[in-house]
């Protein structure tokens, strides 16, 4: 898609977008100057954040498998979807469960548009998308039943990768918002979660980065292991409980990267 493409349909293409600059970060061609320009400053003060970025999709890939293979979910709602590459939440469940369904959310009318083109679902599952933001979660909820999409008196997945981070701590924001998404759900749906943190960084890369926030340089707020644990707050945590993403259920091999370099939580918890 062309700048003036993506124009044409309301796109702002001068103000960087998280799931444009993931894209870039991942080696993809969805992005636009704005985005790249914003990712590169990041990068400059962060040089791992690509480590991070690509050890935040092993992860997704890691907890779907879990959630569809070990917890027995088949209906996914994912939050914060960005634009498509390898394994999406749909493929790795509908690989394990064909007639998994999956509900992809954002509120970037491109990545909607590359979603729809390219997000595919297997002959037995379903796989939908509704272009809405986070931080109305009622009309997220509103919107999936209108769709019939899910079936929400059934246990679901609710997929939060990369995405609270965006919304800034010390409100209590973040908080409501899964527990509004998660009171929709029934007793046996799972929450899924990343969430940058600045808990590994050395203390100079801590201020460095809060002079980047302060500075509108970047808009991804940490929050650290206690506001993070937080969130699962009346859940009960899968093994192994808050941990680093690379250390969560890691594959054979697993990933040696420093901790520093990635600073992203991860975990999953169940809705007794």
């Amino acid at each position: 898609m062309t700048g003036s493409d993506a124009t044409s349909r309301g796109i702002d293409t001068s103000v960087p977008h998280p799931a444009r600059r993931y894209d870039y970060w991942l080696g993809g061609k969805d992005n636009f100057a704005a985005d790249r320009e914003s990712a590169d400053a990041i990068e400059a003060k962060f040089p791992g954040m690509r480590a991070g970025i690509r050890a935040n999709r092993a992860v997704l890939r890691r907890m779907t498998t879990y959630l569809a293979a070990e917890a027995g979910l088949r209906q996914f709602l994912d939050i914060g979807t960005g634009l498509p590459t390898a394994d999406n939440t749909h493929e790795v469940a509908q690989r394990i469960a064909p007639h998994s369904r999956v509900l992809y959310v954002d509120n970037d009318p491109l990545v909607m548009s590359h979603a729809r083109a390219l997000l595919t679902s297997s002959p037995d599952g379903a796989t939908d998308y509704i272009e809405a933001d986070l931080r109305d979660p009622r009309a997220i909820l509103e919107a999936a039943r209108e769709r019939q999409a899910l079936d929400l008196t059934e246990p679901v997945a609710l997929m939060l990768i990369a995405v609270l981070h965006f919304v800034r701590p010390g409100t209590g924001e973040a908080q409501k918002i899964v527990r509004t998404l998660l009171d929709a759900l029934p007793s046996g749906s799972c929450l899924a979660v990343t969430h940058f943190t600045t808990d590994f960084m050395p203390d100079e890369e801590k201020v460095r980065y809060q002079g980047m926030l302060d500075a509108g340089i970047s808009d991804i707020w940490p929050r650290d292991r206690s506001a993070f644990t937080a969130l699962f707050d009346g859940l009960e945590l899968v093994e192994p409980g808050v941990e680093l993403i690379s250390r969560w259920r890691p594959e054979a091999g697993g990933d040696d990267t420093d901790p520093s370099r990635i600073s992203i939580y991860g975990a999953v918890g169940r809705k007794p």
